[in-house]
């Protein structure tokens, strides 16, 4: 419910699940406050006061507790309020690498989303532009068609210093099962890849052509424009 209030939500789930979600959370929190007046209630009699007494003696003569009366409370409480104060990461290039980056849709994994074209090629997403080459693979079908993509940089390891990845996570459901795709980018003769550090975020303009890497041909971007913009605020796709 907190994410939900502050509007970071997204980190975590996908927007799909959003009503099921915020609806479970209002459940639990009735669930909650009514378990809390029923407490309540029965604190205030005699009864379940000495009912407690006797409780806590027998799982005293029973048990031998790990830690001070009080601790577990505290800990119970200090883990709830991090949860409030400590805003999930959003993931990187090095969650990507660790991932496993890809240019495609594996048959494996759920399609996110009904794939639609855009009318222009320059149009298209850089999610749009892996979705079609999910569909027809072969990279010189969309020799010089322009591009303009935007992601977040990754070096692959394998790669020369004139190559980048553009990337960005796809959410199908969760956090937990995002997974990194992108497009490499191909510098210039001469310009090397360190004015663009890993995890900052470009638009990269330019148009498509095929080139060999790591012995497999693969659509690249070649840059005509390349600008550095700020983080969105929600950077996954889906």
């Amino acid at each position: 419910m907190h994410y939900w209030t502050t509007s970071k939500l997204y980190i975590l789930i996908h927007p799909r699940y959003f009503g099921l979600t915020v609806g479970a959370g209002i459940a639990l929190l009735l669930l909650g406050g009514l378990k809390v007046l029923e407490l309540w209630s029965i604190r205030k009699s005699q009864r379940f006061k000495r009912q407690s007494k006797q409780a806590l003696t027998s799982i005293e003569n029973q048990h031998i507790n790990l830690f001070p009366p009080g601790w577990s409370s505290s800990l119970l409480l200090i883990s709830a309020l991090s949860a409030l104060i400590i805003t999930p990461q959003v993931f990187a290039s090095q969650t990507a690498l660790q991932r496993g980056l890809t240019e495609s849709l594996p048959v494996t994994r759920t399609q996110p989303q009904e794939f639609r074209s855009a009318t222009k090629p320059e149009e298209r997403s850089l999610i749009e532009w892996i979705r079609i080459l999910n569909v027809y693979p072969e990279p010189d079908a969309y020799n010089d068609q322009k591009v303009e993509v935007t992601g977040f940089v990754i070096y692959p390891p394998g790669l020369s210093e004139q190559y980048f990845w553009i990337s960005r996570f796809i959410l199908t459901c969760c956090a937990a099962d995002a997974y990194p795709v992108g497009l490499p980018v191909k510098l210039p003769e001469g310009r090397s890849r360190s004015k663009y550090p890993q995890d900052g975020w470009l638009k990269v303009e330019g148009k498509a052509i095929t080139d060999e890497l790591n012995g497999q041909r693969k659509l690249t971007i070649s840059p005509s424009k390349i600008e550095p913009i700020p983080k969105p605020k929600n950077p996954y796709d889906y």
